[in-house]
């Protein structure tokens, strides 16, 4: 069964969504982020996805102090990333608690560091943030540094991690990320046949509960769920619900 993950991306302490990965295509909403959180908790979630937006776009993770909060407050576990350029980050996000730390550019630029951190706390605390574009020829390329460089491609990264355990992989495509246009059902096929053994977290897109059930019949393993919540163009219970 798919498991539906609310997201909260946060900037300068406000629940914002960006257009396609853009600092300058922002959308703030009024939301306060730990009331979010227990929003979303109270609706029926176990899992949130929480991103520091600042921290991904210039390093230093910010937001230790709101996951204990919203740890205290809630039954939800967390998976959040954001800034993560050191062992010392991976360190400090799994002394705050975090359930699984999202790993994004770090993973693309020192694999050996983060294969490390694989060995060090198990697959399950760790998961592989792969944002990728398509270029003109079709192939999936991976972004890195808050989406403003583009290198390595899909399948060679997530290659990189799969004698080390690698469970969890959660992939974005930044064309259809804020635009509301639906899940890429073509990236997530060619993830689930590629890849079968990973647990596959769809985001970027979805508008309605049809793209939910879509990418569900997929058989990936849990669907970020971002602006469509936050516009309320449907509530996480009736997400779970169909």
């Amino acid at each position: 069964m798919i498991t539906l993950i609310p997201a909260i991306d946060v900037r300068d302490g406000r629940v914002v969504r960006l257009k396609q990965g853009d600092y300058a295509q922002q959308t703030t909403y009024p939301a306060d982020p730990l009331a979010l959180a227990q929003q979303y908790a109270r609706d029926g979630a176990h899992w949130l996805h929480l991103v520091d937006l600042d921290a991904a776009r210039i390093g230093g993770f910010s937001l230790a102090g709101l996951i204990g909060r919203i740890k205290a407050s809630t039954g939800l576990r967390i998976q959040a990333g954001g800034g993560i350029r050191s062992r010392t980050d991976i360190d400090a996000l799994h002394a705050a608690g975090i359930d699984r730390i999202v790993i994004g550019t770090l993973a693309l630029k020192a694999p050996e560091l983060v294969r490390a951190a694989f060995d060090d706390f198990g697959p399950e605390a760790l998961t592989l943030a792969l944002d990728v574009r398509a270029d003109e020829q079709g192939q999936w390329l991976c972004a890195s540094h808050g989406w403003t460089e583009t290198g390595l491609a899909l399948d060679a990264a997530i290659a990189l991690y799969i004698d080390a355990g690698l469970c969890h992989v959660l992939c974005t495509d930044i064309a259809r990320d804020g635009v509301l246009s639906g899940y890429n059902l073509a990236l997530y096929r060619h993830l689930r046949s590629r890849w079968p053994r990973l647990q596959v977290q769809a985001s970027g897109g979805v508008s309605a509960l049809s793209d939910v059930q879509a990418v569900a019949a997929l058989g990936v393993s849990g669907a970020i769920l971002g602006r469509a919540l936050l516009e309320g163009r449907f509530t996480l219970s009736e997400a779970l619900a169909c």
